[in-house]
């Protein structure tokens, strides 16, 4: 796990990682949003930006810490799509990044069993590893 500073949430990605995309005329609709969101500060990405950026494992470092934040406040925040959107993605993120995460990855099982009435209510079926 990466050390963050203190104030990582008013950077980009860009500038955080020190790593500009390349465009193509080819690009899909999802690389052109996720090209606009590398360059959008953390602190101004929405629910649905981290759904999509997550689910998308891109950044993982900066953005499950800014999700987790997310979270705390309200374990069904929704993107675009349902309650629990953004759960799911966190949840279902890339494996490697858990692995080295244990901090992370214990944060996130405790707030998932704290808030396990909740996600049942919904029938949000969660997988642990």
């Amino acid at each position: 796990m990466i050390k963050l500073e203190n104030n990582w949430k008013q950077k980009t990605l860009e500038n955080l990682e020190k790593h500009e995309w390349l465009s193509f005329d080819s690009d899909s609709r999802l690389l052109k949003r996720i090209k606009v969101l590398r360059k959008l500060p953390l602190e101004d990405f929405t629910i649905e930006d981290l759904r999509l950026m997550i689910g998308q494992n891109e950044s993982l470092n900066y953005l499950i810490p800014l999700a987790l934040e997310k979270l705390e406040e309200n374990i069904l925040a929704e993107g675009d799509f349902y309650k629990g959107d953004l759960l799911l993605s966190v949840v279902n993120s890339r494996a490697e990044f858990w692995e080295n995460s244990i901090d992370l990855k214990n944060k996130l099982v405790d707030m998932i069993m704290k808030n396990k009435q909740k996600i049942e209510d919904e029938d949000i079926n969660i997988t642990l590893d």
